[in-house]
């Protein structure tokens, strides 16, 4: 099996613990900040970009960054203060997707809940009755809530999810030889 590339986008720290936990896991993988990685990606066969979400979407260093990636497997990792299988944190996997260069396939995905930059709170707690994510009691317990995030159990996840992936890749190389 081939080189992995983990290449993330963080803020907050959240992102970047899980592209540890990944890289840590994967058997072959060099761990990049998007601000530091190759231009050339010719070595890697497989590519896990990681984000935080930004407007229902990967945030705007890792929206530079997915075009540049062509002809890989790739896998999502994103994180966020919604919960991981909202539809906030689905939908931005589409949106990551579609980023993407061409001749891509997607190999897996993996959503974490994170803690949320504190100037968005505050901003937050600001916003006006119109705004969803205006301060709330229900939006005040998801902010408490992500900020326990991301976790052991949420690292050993990804660590496990990694792991996972190696198997799926191992199981459809064997299916295709059988059916050659």
């Amino acid at each position: 099996m081939g080189k992995w590339l983990v290449v993330y986008s963080s803020v907050t720290g959240n992102t970047r613990q899980v592209a540890q936990a990944m890289a840590d896991a994967a058997e072959d993988a060099e761990l990049f900040s998007v601000d530091a990685v190759p231009e050339d990606l010719t070595a890697y066969e497989v590519v896990l970009a990681g984000y935080w979400l930004r407007r229902g979407g990967p945030d705007p260093k890792m929206t530079r960054f997915l075009p540049k990636v062509r002809g890989k497997e790739v896998v999502f990792f994103q994180t966020h203060g919604a919960l991981p299988g909202s539809e906030h944190a689905v939908t931005a996997f589409a949106r990551a997707a579609l980023l993407l260069g061409e001749g891509c396939s997607i190999l897996g995905t993996f959503s974490c809940q994170g803690k949320i930059n504190p100037m968005l709170i505050e901003k937050r707690k600001k916003a006006g009755p119109d705004d969803p994510h205006a301060n709330s009691a229900e939006n005040a317990a998801r902010w408490a809530a992500a900020a326990a995030h991301p976790d052991e159990a949420d690292l050993a996840a990804a660590a496990a999810f990694v792991k996972a992936l190696y198997r799926k890749r191992m199981l459809r190389a064997r299916f295709a030889e059988k059916r050659s």
